[in-house]
């Protein structure tokens, strides 16, 4: 009797884990294209970084968001004749909120420098993340996390006479345009099919700095360098993260996701560090502590 039905166990469990090495195998791959995404993410930022002497922090933006929309738009095709008007008002509140996320970012970036700007613009998820533990059984360990964050916070901008309150203050305006891009992106996933809603808010914001970018190239010399720079923002910051993301989140689940997410201030800093953007011991350990409470909040959410 055992030896009748141990060829078909063997074969079970050969079975079992070999879906079991796949499934590890997919999550690993997974984890590798989201580490891949969050440093393009970071790189590119700190590419149009260089473009900033030339064309600012709008120019930047302006090129970014062109190129793109010129990428995304012909893989998404949004169908914007079928749209009706409750899910056309949040996808042109969602190109406003596109627009000025980006330009808090580099607005910060141009100030603060990459890793502090980032760090800063990490507290708009950070702080949907804490509401819903704050909100939910677990509001003690909750409100933990979120003094850990201001605690955070205080260590990276060391408020003083000499702190730039106006970068530190653009990098909180990218942090609420990312939480409001991620509320508008659940309303717009709920009342438009796929991706379809949130290329169309892309379409929206890079027509609306069309005319932002013709003036600012033509209005003064603008070398190649400075061109690719702005371009690289585009490609390196905001398509291939989009892509990867996409692909990742087939092969990981949410909350590991939002996790691993929690590594772009970390990838910031030290791209910011190889350009010469020191950050002392205690700005170190802000950042270090932002991350971790929100590895934290997302556990508890888990």
């Amino acid at each position: 009797m055992h030896c009748a039905e141990s060829p078909g166990g063997a074969d079970d469990f050969r079975m079992d884990n070999s879906e079991g090495n796949e499934s590890k195998n997919g999550t690993a791959r997974g984890v590798a294209t989201l580490m891949a995404s969050s440093l393009s993410n970071q790189l590119g930022a700190a590419t149009g970084s260089l473009a900033f002497p030339v064309i600012g922090p709008l120019g930047v933006v302006a090129v970014r968001q062109l190129i793109a929309a010129a990428l995304l738009l012909p893989i998404a095709r949004p169908r914007f004749r079928s749209f009706t008007r409750a899910q056309l008002w949040p996808v042109f509140l969602l190109a406003v909120v596109v627009a000025t996320m980006n330009l808090g970012l580099y607005s910060a970036i141009e100030r603060i420098g990459l890793g502090l700007a980032v760090t800063l613009e990490f507290l708009g998820p950070l702080s949907i993340a804490l509401y819903g533990a704050l909100a939910g059984a677990r509001s003690t360990a909750g409100a933990l996390c979120a003094l850990a964050a201001a605690a955070g916070v205080l260590a990276i901008t060391q408020p003083g006479p000499s702190t730039d309150y106006l970068g530190i203050g653009m990098g909180l305006v990218g942090a609420a345009s990312w939480a409001a891009y991620i509320l508008l992106n659940r309303t717009i996933g709920a009342r438009i099919p796929g991706i379809q809603g949130t290329a169309a808010a892309l379409a929206v914001s890079a027509a609306a700095f069309l005319p932002v970018a013709v003036v600012i190239l033509l209005s003064r010399p603008v070398s190649w360098f400075t061109i690719l720079c702005a371009a690289a923002a585009g490609v390196l910051a905001s398509a291939v993260p989009y892509i990867a993301d996409l692909l990742a989140l087939r092969r990981v689940p949410a909350g590991l996701f939002g996790m691993l997410m929690s590594v772009n201030p970390v990838f910031a800093a030290l791209i910011g560090l190889a350009m010469g953007q020191a950050l002392n011991p205690l700005q170190w350990a802000g950042i270090l502590v932002i991350v971790g409470a929100n590895a934290a909040v997302l556990r508890l959410g888990r």
